[in-house]
């Protein structure tokens, strides 16, 4: 019974540690061949496995703001993609004792976000971004066990080396030289 017992610990610590290497893994493969209108979602338990073609859904069990900071340390390590930062609007008007947790979790969350942009959207419209988006691009969904409601982040990649300032000036010139 006790080498029974012991066995299943080690399994389930093994499970635990390839789980949490498998997502880290699948990422870092994906983030070289990611570029402009990719997507990264860090999800929490409830969010749905959609079913676009260019969407990839894979679950851990690690931490969910352990993934999101992990995820934002790789992302800081790619110069060639920079994350437009999505939130649910729904997420500041979530009560305590609606979702036991939830303000700590936004607490730490802004910790995790201060000096970053984000942009809010009601829920729904970022799930149809999504879709839409993987119709066409790759979407990788890292769904994390955090049981709160609204707490998904979703990264929209953008290009690292060409910002929305550089875009502007270049359709600027094209449309000036058209005239």
């Amino acid at each position: 019974m006790r080498i029974a017992s012991l066995f299943l610990v080690l399994s389930l610590s093994a499970f635990s540690f390839a789980d949490e290497k498998d997502w880290k893994q699948t990422l870092k493969a994906e983030l070289p061949r990611m570029g402009h209108r990719n997507w990264i979602v860090i999800a929490d338990s409830a969010y749905p496995l959609q079913s676009g073609a260019g969407i990839e859904t894979i679950t851990t069990r690690a931490n969910h703001l352990e993934v999101v900071k992990t995820v934002f340390e790789m992302l800081e390590k790619s110069n060639h993609i920079r994350p437009v930062i999505h939130l649910d609007s729904e997420l500041p008007f979530v009560p305590e004792t609606d979702a036991k947790g939830i303000d700590v979790f936004r607490q730490e969350l802004k910790t995790l976000l201060k000096d970053k942009k984000v942009e809010s959207l009601p829920h729904e419209d970022i799930i149809t971004k999504l879709d839409k988006a993987g119709k066409t691009f790759k979407v990788l969904i890292i769904k994390t066990p955090l049981a709160i409601p609204f707490t998904s982040l979703f990264l929209e990649l953008d290009c690292g080396y060409w910002g929305p300032e550089s875009e502007m000036k270049l359709r600027e010139a094209i449309k000036a030289k058209g005239k």
